[in-house]
């Protein structure tokens, strides 16, 4: 359903104030070929209404002879912005730069987060930014579990379908994703509502069981038979199962790339507004899957780079797969059990659904 930009704005300017923008910064917005026109008009007015000084920079697509989806998730690491140096200074003299292009992952990114310049993504349909605008309340609680993640030396996650894997923990930092950047130097994406960390190079091991109902990104599919994946010293080195298993061996395959198979970020959803069921209400290349990554007690964890979190693994391929009814601990504290949150709001909102039921 379509939103008025009267509400779009309205949103924008709730992030943008949770962000901290202040009258007289600079806002550069980042678009490309497939940048929503409502988001990019709205994303203009909310920051003009707020004193800000307005620019926008359009960059020419990369990398579509090259992916295997219109995703833009699916090819990573070459951007609009590689070799640019025009264009990344524009950006590195910016106090914030609304991302709606997608720079995710790449090495330009990090070069511009480290001049203090703030980047926030948001890429996703407008009805969908209105529906999970971020909160105050959302940053609480996704850094109070970032604290435990950062305390923590091994996360295990079980699932009654099989899955048991330990990621040892310590070598890369906890990271929250709760909407809005209100730091110099911070990167966030809207929607979101998470928290992960990259395990420890080369010493995750286990079994991976994925069931009817979890999600394979940026293929936004529900998986509808079980696939199996075993990992051993950090990587993935096998992928079984049927028809799906198969087209997920064959798309990772055309990577030709061996760190595309290792064991990535882990960590689990927190956003209670996001919604399991929205893949199936929209048509693939309309959206990223932001709710899939977020719902509240999904198990993510993904395969392929982890520069994100200061690693020098570069890989394009990036497969994300957020998992139902999954069991994890830190250190065996339990954190969510069978796709329960652990903390009071998880706990509280378990309660009322199963009075409902």
């Amino acid at each position: 359903m379509a939103v008025s930009d009267i509400d779009l704005i309205h949103a924008w300017k709730q992030v943008l104030t949770l962000s901290r923008l202040e009258a007289g910064q600079i806002v550069t917005v980042l678009t490309g070929a497939d940048t929503h026109p409502q988001t990019l008009r709205c994303a203009i007015a909310a920051s003009s209404e707020m004193g800000a000084r307005v620019n926008r920079l359009d960059l020419p697509p990369v990398n579509a002879e090259k992916s295997l989806s219109r995703d833009a998730l699916a090819y990573l690491g070459t951007t609009p912005l590689t070799g640019n140096a025009a264009a990344i200074a524009a950006l590195k003299a910016s106090d914030l730069v609304l991302d709606l292009m997608t720079l995710l992952f790449s090495p330009e990114q990090h070069d511009i987060l480290q001049s203090g310049t703030k980047i926030l993504l948001a890429i996703e349909p407008p009805e969908v930014l209105c529906r999970l605008v971020p909160t105050a309340a959302d940053r609480t609680r996704v850094q109070a579990a970032a604290k435990r993640i950062a305390g923590a030396r091994q996360m295990h996650i079980t699932s009654k379908a099989g899955t048991d894997l330990r990621c040892p923990l310590g070598a890369f930092p906890a990271i929250s994703e709760y909407g809005f950047v209100d730091e110099p130097g911070r990167w966030d994406h809207w929607p979101s509502g998470f928290v992960l960390t990259w395990p420890n190079e080369g010493e995750s091991h286990g079994r991976v069981v994925l069931d009817r109902g979890d999600i394979l990104l940026p293929m936004k599919d529900y998986v509808t038979e079980p696939i199996e994946l075993i990992i051993e010293k950090g990587f993935v080195t096998r992928i079984s199962g049927g028809l799906q298993a198969e087209i997920l061996k064959d798309y990772m395959a055309s990577y030709e790339d061996p760190e595309a198979y290792a064991v990535s970020h882990v960590g689990w959803g927190l956003q209670p507004r996001a919604s399991w069921s929205m893949l199936g209400q929209y048509n693939k290349e309309s959206h990223i899957g932001m709710d899939a990554r977020a719902f509240e007690g999904n198990f993510l964890w993904s395969m392929g780079p982890n520069n994100e979190a200061g690693g020098s693994r570069t890989t394009a391929c990036h497969i994300d797969i957020p998992m139902r009814h999954c069991s994890v601990a830190l250190d065996g504290q339990p954190m969510v059990v069978n796709g329960v949150v652990q903390d009071e709001q998880g706990l509280a909102r378990a309660a009322r659904r199963k009075d409902i039921a």
